[in-house]
This record gives C-alpha cells, structure tokens and sequence, in this order.
C-alpha cells in the first residue's frame, strides 16, 4: 500500500515556474516507478512525466518536454516535478501515482489527491 500526497502547486503567471513534490508514506518507495498526469477541467487526465524506481529512465511528454524536470529522492521518499516557462494550457489539476511497471498511460495502481496548478496569461 502506498499513500501519496501532492503539494507546490497554486497560482503563477505566464512565464513563471513551480515545484510540485509528491510525498510518498511506503518504505517500499525505492521500488515503485512513479508517474505525473494532470487534469484540466472538462478534458481526460493526460500523461506529463514518469521515472524509474532508481532515476535512470525518465520520460515526459511532448507537451512538457524542454519545460519540465522530474527528478526523486529515494532517501526522502519524494519526487519532484519542476516546471518552467509555464502557459495557461498547463492550468490542470497534478496528480502523482505509483505502479511497479512503468508506463505512461492513467492506469497507476496508486493516486494522489492531486494539487491545483493555475497559470494566468
């Protein structure tokens, strides 16, 4: 079992930049490959950014790629998403999830409760 909490998000400008952090509760983390997915009011939730269990094999989206870091801290049982150079369309609810495979489709094993990103223009 694995309890994910998102925080970091909230209310940027065009252009800004936000961490989110996704804090995970099982001392099992170390094995759980860990994925980002946002939500945007009225569209089905859409893959941003995934990591293995161990950091070597990173993949984002299209959509992200250039803008956003994902990176984890095994020690501290978190993984980070940095996002720069935010635009209006990253506006989404962020969720962080858990799987033992890694993928990139919404079908994680785990979820977070989300955090609320909005950027202004």
């Amino acid at each position: 079992q694995v309890q994910l909490v998102e925080s970091g998000g909230g209310l940027v400008q065009a252009g800004g930049s936000l961490r989110l952090s996704c804090a995970a509760s099982a001392r099992t983390f170390g094995s759980f490959y860990i994925g980002w997915f946002r939500q945007a009011p009225g569209k089905e939730r859409e893959f941003v950014a995934r990591i293995s269990w161990n950091g070597g094999r990173i993949y984002y989206a299209d959509s992200v790629k250039g803008r956003v870091t994902i990176s984890r801290d095994n020690v501290k049982n978190t993984v980070y998403l940095q996002m720069n150079s935010l635009k209006p369309e990253d506006t989404a609810v962020y969720y962080c999830a858990a799987d033992w495979i890694i993928k990139t489709t919404p079908d994680y094993e785990y979820w977070g409760q989300g955090t609320q990103v909005t950027v202004s223009s």
